[in-house]
């Protein structure tokens, strides 16, 4: 015999139905557990406002001086009366003649003024010279570096046999000695501005005596005029030990 039971009222009908809401309901709510964070508030104290403890201030009575208006200003001066003076002094009046030249007047000429031309001083270089110097004795050469070639000998003899070479070594000096001079010819052909440059003042003074002892030279020439004319010498020995 069949038990008579009623389907709507099986409970384990829908049984996993129910199971699959149970854990989705517990699902959440462990979720939300978890999740859920809490904050604490800062309490801010802001402080509060004690009127009895506030001062009264005194406020200070001040007396408001009252200015008395300045003083009229004083009646304006009534001028004294003015005297009119005659002058009796006659003025003389300067009369200012005219320069200008009456045309009856006779007309002076003037004669022709000669204007002197003032010769500058050039000095033009050595090398780039039209026509140099002449050291006596070398007038016979032909060319301009012909002539250079024998001024440059010429002087080299010269100081050659006028230099103290012993001088360098009484004033103590030893080995090579080098000494810088330059000078100029000018357009007489005297030997002017002589400058020298050695390791001692001694040597120095030598050089200067010795290339003012160079005889008077042909002065050199730039295109048909005499000119200054710069001259560098090297002057080089040995003082033997």
């Amino acid at each position: 015999m069949e038990p008579k039971k009623n389907i709507k009222s099986d409970v384990s009908r829908n049984s996993s139905l129910y199971f699959a809401v149970g854990m989705t309901l517990m699902m959440a709510l462990t979720y939300i557990t978890i999740n859920y964070k809490t904050f604490e508030k800062e309490a801010i104290d802001i402080g509060q406002l004690d009127l009895d403890a506030l001062e009264e201030e005194d406020i200070p009575i001040t007396d408001q001086k009252i200015v008395p208006p300045p003083p009229p200003p004083p009646p304006p001066v009534v001028p004294e009366e003015i005297e009119i003076v005659e002058d009796e002094k006659e003025i003389e009046e300067t009369v200012i003649e005219s320069t200008e030249t009456d045309q009856q007047e006779e007309i002076v000429e003037v004669e022709d003024i000669e204007v002197e031309e003032v010769e500058e001083d050039i000095d033009v270089p050595f090398n780039v010279i039209e026509n140099v110097p002449v050291f006596p004795g070398c007038e016979n050469e032909k060319g301009n570096n012909a002539k250079k070639q024998c001024m440059s000998d010429k002087i080299a003899k010269f100081v050659n046999r006028k230099f103290n070479t012993d001088l360098a070594a009484d004033l103590g000096l030893s080995g090579r000695q080098r000494i810088n001079v330059i000078f100029k010819i000018d357009k007489a052909g005297n030997i002017v501005g002589v400058q020298a440059r050695a390791p001692h003042p001694g040597l120095e003074k030598e050089a200067k005596r010795v290339i003012r002892l160079l005889p008077k030279m042909k002065p050199g020439r730039q295109r048909g005029k005499p000119v200054n004319v710069p001259y560098s010498l090297p002057i080089l020995f040995q003082v033997q030990d």
